[in-house]
């Protein structure tokens, strides 16, 4: 209990954190339908995001380095107070997708601070109570994050100042911490190289969960408005989906350990290709078949990134494990920076189902890949241990590096 304690002030702001900044995706999605802007532009705010997703996670680091760990985070929470409160002084979206590069880097920004400041003052005794802490923590307040859109007025002062003083006060827990702060870690050098060289497979799957994950949560509002679901329907639509993928974690790492990952990874990119076949055919079926759905594409889809980590870790030397982590989140980040805007203008252009069929195109070519590097190189004997791996920053790897050789 006392471990746990003294790490409740990371969690909280976690917690906080995620409802500000993971609002803000559906929140800019549902706005943007309210404001008339085309499917495409709010196709850009999500692409916009991971801009600077990508930007906080090779830039935290080092900022981390010149200013230590509670000014990094304050620095990182004024960039996304800042890109939240802009949005009531425009409504013009580019503008808007300048904001949203400022909301993405203050996301990966605030988590490599939480994450080397967890790895640092974590022991191994302690490893697995805190580790769960903090997937709960994220998966949780990523889940109330969706919901949070059914009760705030699209395009409303009202709703971006409330995620702005979310945004800032996730920063109170941290800054009032009596705990001294950890040693500034090096940053991990970026090697995007290192992930393709180790595993293609791997760098495969994180693409294509990039363009599920980023697709469905950047511009599922906007499928939503398209099959007639209401802004509090739109709310549960996308929570169903990280329901979904949250609870995949243990029954498909039990699998991954038991199977050769490759088959898992193949059987469930199969999976995901039905998944978006039946949540087109349920788009006419109700609400309630809509979630359904849902929860079945995040069954599907979410897991894909976790597998492939582990996957490449199989091939991966203990002193290559930390850079490893970090080539993956490079091939993600630009996944999920171009799917948002490749799904809108499908949508623009053929329909809401595009969206899926989209997703379901990519989930075939990562099948064919899969069954082609199958007969390239055989299983390794030992492998790792199969872990949930966030997708929060370049330095998750330090996390994560003990837990899958234990």
């Amino acid at each position: 209990m006392r471990t746990m304690i003294s790490f409740a002030a990371l969690f909280l702001s976690v917690i906080l954190l995620q409802l500000s900044t993971g609002g803000v995706g559906p929140l800019d999605a549902i706005s943007g339908l309210t404001l008339d802007f085309s499917t495409e532009q709010i196709g850009l705010l999500g692409s916009a995001h991971f801009i600077g997703f990508f930007v906080g996670c090779w830039w935290a680091p080092r900022l981390m380095g010149s200013v230590g760990h509670s000014r990094a985070f304050a620095v990182c929470t004024a960039l996304g107070a800042m890109g939240l409160l802009g949005h009531t002084l425009t409504e013009n979206p580019n503008i808007w997708a300048v904001l949203r590069i400022a909301s993405g880097t203050c996301v990966a920004g605030c988590y490599t601070v939480i994450e080397a400041w967890l790895n640092a003052k974590v022991t191994n005794e302690s490893r697995g109570r805190v580790m769960g802490s903090y997937r709960i923590a994220d998966l949780g307040a990523s889940l109330c994050a969706q919901l949070i859109i059914a009760v705030l007025p699209p395009a409303s002062y009202v709703s971006y100042n409330l995620l702005a003083i979310l945004c800032c006060a996730s920063l109170l827990p941290l800054a009032l911490t009596r705990a001294s702060q950890p040693k500034t870690p090096d940053a991990p050098r970026l090697r995007p190289r290192l992930a393709w060289t180790n595993s293609p497979l791997a760098v495969a799957g994180v693409i294509v969960s990039a363009l599920s994950s980023a697709s469905i949560r950047m511009v599922g509002p906007v499928y939503g408005q398209e099959v007639g679901l209401g802004v509090d329907q739109i709310a549960f639509f996308l929570a169903s989906f990280v329901l979904g993928g949250a609870l995949a974690q243990y029954p498909l790492g039990w699998l991954a350990d038991k199977y050769d990952r490759r088959w898992v990874l193949i059987w469930l990119s199969a999976a995901a290709v039905l998944s978006c076949g039946i949540t087109m055919a349920a788009s006419g079926s109700g609400t309630f078949g809509v979630m359904l759905a849902a929860g079945f594409f995040g069954l599907t889809t979410f897991p894909i990134f976790s597998v492939s980590s582990a996957h490449a870790n199989d091939f991966a030397t203990t002193e290559q494990r930390v850079e490893l982590s970090a080539a993956l989140m490079f091939w993600y980040a630009l996944g999920a920076i171009a799917s948002p805007y490749i799904s809108s203008t499908l949508i623009q252009q053929y329909g809401p189902g595009a969206l899926f069929a989209f997703v379901a195109v990519g989930h075939m070519g990562l099948i064919v890949f899969g069954l082609a590097r199958m007969r390239s190189r055989p299983t390794p004997d030992e492998r790792t241990n199969y872990v949930y791996a966030p997708r929060t920053s370049f330095t998750i790897g330090r996390l994560l590096k003990r837990s899958r050789e234990e």
